[in-house]
C-alpha cells in the first residue's frame, strides 16, 4: 500500500523547508537542541533497588544523615577534560598562549584519589598508587576511615557509605567492616546521583584546574589543598537537602534524576 501525499515526507514530494523554519517550530513547542547528559544505564532491577532505597530512607531523620560518612574514588586529569572553553580575543590571536589550552600527548596523565566527607566537612583524601584492588582498598580504609570519622566527630555509631564496586563488596573487605564494628549503608547499584560527594568532585576539579597544575605532583598537591578548603557549610547543605534526592528518585520511579 502506497503512502498518501500527506503521509510522504517533504523530500519525497520535492518540497523543501529551511532549517530555521524547523527550528522555529520546534522552539515554539518548547524543544531546543541540547547536549545529552550522560547517566548510568539503569536496568529494571536497578530502578527497583533505587526506588526501594529511596522509599525506605525518606522518613529518616536529619540526624541520621549527619552520621553518614560518604566516600568515593575519582580520576582527575592533569589538563582537565575535553569540554569546550570559550575566550574573548581579537582576530588573528587564536594561537596566543593566553587564548589556548595546553595539551600533551595522551592527555598529560591523571591521578586517582579516594576521599570521604560528612555534613561536618571533608575527611581524608588519598592518592591511589597503581591499580586499586581489594587489599589496597582495605589499606586505605585502615589508614584513613576511622581517623576521618574521629576528625569529623561522628562518634562511634556512624554509618559508612560506599558504592557496590567488587573491591568494596569483597568478602575480606566486608569482614574488615564487621571486625571494626562499622555499619555499612546498603547501597543501590548505578546510583552516583544518590551520593552527594559527586557534587564535591565537580567543584574540586573546577577549583584544581584553575590552579593550573603543570605536573602530576602539583596536581596531587592542589587536589588535597582544594579538598581541605571545601567549606563546612557547603558539605552541610548537601546533606541537609538529601531528602530531595530521595524524592526525585521516587518521582522518577527509580529512574535517573537531575542530580
Amino acid at each position: 500500500m502506497q503512502p498518501s501525499r500527506d503521509q510522504r515526507s517533504t523530500a519525497e514530494v520535492g518540497d523543501s523547508v529551511h532549517r530555521t523554519t524547523i527550528s522555529h517550530i520546534l522552539h515554539k513547542s518548547g524543544l531546543y537542541e541540547r547536549v545529552a547528559r550522560r547517566k548510568p544505564f539503569l536496568k529494571d532491577i536497578h530502578k527497583k533497588c533505587r526506588l526501594k532505597f529511596a522509599t525506605s530512607h525518606l522518613g529518616d531523620t536529619p540526624n541520621m544523615w549527619k552520621k553518614v560518612l560518604w566516600s568515593d574514588e575519582t580520576k582527575i586529569e592533569l589538563f582537565g577534560n575535553n569540554a569546550k572553553r570559550y575566550v574573548w580575543r581579537k582576530s588573528n590571536t587564536a594561537h596566543h598562549p593566553e587564548h589556548t589550552i595546553p595539551t600533551v600527548k595522551h592527555g598529560g596523565g591523571s591521578i586517582m584519589v579516594w576521599a570521604c566527607f560528612s555534613s561536618a566537612g571533608t575527611g581524608k583524601m588519598v592518592k591511589i598508587d597503581g591499580k586499586m584492588d581489594g587489599a589496597k582498598y582495605r589499606t586505605i580504609l585502615e589508614e584513613n576511615l576511622m581517623e576521618s570519622a574521629k576528625d569529623l566527630r561522628l562518634g562511634r555509631r556512624f554509618v559508612f557509605q560506599q558504592d557496590n564496586d567488587p573491591k568494596h563488596k569483597a568478602k575480606s573487605t566486608m569482614e574488615w567492616f564487621k571486625n571494626k564494628h562499622i555499619q555499612v549503608l546498603e547501597w543501590p547499584s548505578q546510583s552516583p546521583d544518590l551520593n552527594p560527594i559527586e557534587n564535591l568532585w565537580k567543584e574540586l576539579k573546577t577549583a584544581v584546574h584553575k590552579c593550573s597544575p603543570s605536573n602530576l605532583t602539583e596536581l596531587e598537591l592542589f587536589c588535597k589543598e582544594e579538598w581541605e578548603k571545601m567549606s563546612v557549610s557547603r558539605c552541610a547543605k548537601l546533606i541537609e537537602t538529601y531528602p530531595k534526592r530521595l524524592t526525585a528518585v521516587i518521582a522518577a520511579k527509580g529512574g535517573a534524576t537531575k542530580y
